[in-house]
């Protein structure tokens, strides 16, 4: 069940445009879209490590003439984001082979055969080519049946929750019964092309050109799945119970990313996605009470992004479980990541609350009662 809050309809105008009436919009309705799911539950969680590791200190190493030209200190990656080091593909297939082999782990723990898959959704940013979806690979690697869907959700570090909703929904409507869901990150040639850039005279002249591609050097490759199914069919399962999302689309330019380059106004995307995450957790509490979870899983940015949230909201941060010291921003595969690590920590019956927010800017929150 889907709702959307505001303040009512939005006042519009009706301008001339060669004989035609076009409508123009004034502005968005601030508010969130609720929705409560019926019978969805988690039935796994899983994570495919990539097996190398890249220390803060070995890509303050690769940049060291540059730091001393622009005058900047080594250990920023590990001072202000927090980041100790990050995992690394040792292959240049590592990425599908691992979100192939995170899926195959998603589906032995959830007791679920690949001939029973309803639909495969990948959610990761990373992609070698335009088309076909990413998925598509994954569904033969897997030897998915013919009749599973499989596309891809592409939503910046959003796309493993939207998932999550998506098929929760789809097992709600009688229209899936099992949904894996997979996603695997891989920002090595985004790592290259930025170090050399920060190394070239020609594309680095400023401290503000470096700090606008920091961001970049904070990722790491990883993968994770799950698996989505009927709860009345698995009391084991974990039960999906609903959330929220809410957009504030005219950040949409404060980070844009492709293999060449991320470019991220870090002070803005801070400040807009803590403004947009409270007034949605603020919102929700007409519909939701979250301000006494068992955890708080969030998406991984960095130590700053986490401390404002815990800041703001006022979490104990003893129940925000942290990943991103070790293996970086994982995209949008931090944050099962993170759930998957943290379900040795979980019994039966406590509340998660899943946190993200994704470039665009977009925010997600979604409960799961373990």
């Amino acid at each position: 069940m889907l709702t959307a809050s505001g303040t009512g309809p939005r006042p519009l105008s009706t301008v001339g445009f060669a004989g035609i009436g076009l409508l123009r919009d004034t502005g968005p309705v601030p508010g969130n879209a609720t929705f409560r799911h019926r019978n969805a539950a988690l039935l796994s969680v899983t994570e495919a490590q990539a097996p190398l590791q890249l220390t803060s200190k070995d890509i303050d190493s690769k940049l060291a003439d540059a730091l001393k030209r622009l005058k900047l200190p080594r250990g920023l990656l590990q001072r202000v984001a927090g980041v100790k080091t990050r995992r690394i593909w040792a292959e240049d297939d590592g990425n599908r082979r691992g979100t192939v082999e995170a899926g195959r782990r998603a589906l032995q723990q959830a007791g679920i055969g690949a001939e029973d898959v309803s639909m495969v959704i990948n959610t990761s940013v990373s992609r070698e080519h335009l088309e076909p979806s990413v998925a598509v690979g994954v569904h033969s690697d897997l030897g998915l049946p013919t009749s599973a869907m499989n596309f891809d959700i592409t939503n910046a570090c959003l796309g493993f929750v939207n998932a999550m909703t998506l098929a929760s929904s789809m097992i709600d409507a009688g229209q899936a019964k099992y949904v894996l869901i997979v996603g695997g990150e891989d920002p090595r040639k985004l790592h290259a092309a930025t170090i050399d850039r920060i190394n070239s005279l020609e594309t680095m002249p400023s401290r503000e050109d470096f700090m606008r591609e920091f961001a970049s050097l904070t990722l790491g490759c990883g993968a994770a799945a799950g698996v989505v199914g009927p709860a009345d069919a698995h009391p084991e399962g974990h039960r999906i119970v609903g959330g929220v999302v809410r957009a504030a689309s005219q950040h949409h330019n404060l980070c844009v990313g492709s293999n060449e380059g991320m470019y991220t106004d870090s002070r803005g995307l801070l400040e807009g996605g803590l403004e947009l995450v409270m007034e949605a957790w603020t919102e929700a509490q007409e519909e939701f009470d979250w301000r006494d979870m068992d955890s708080y899983v969030t998406h991984q940015v960095s130590s700053l992004h986490t401390s404002a949230i815990i800041k703001a909201a006022t979490l104990d941060k003893r129940r925000v479980p942290v990943t991103y010291p070790e293996l970086g921003n994982v995209g949008p595969a931090s944050l099962p990541i993170t759930l998957a690590r943290e379900s040795g920590n979980l019994s039966s019956g406590d509340r998660v609350l899943c946190l993200g927010v994704g470039s665009g800017i977009n925010t997600a929150l979604l409960e799961i009662e373990w």
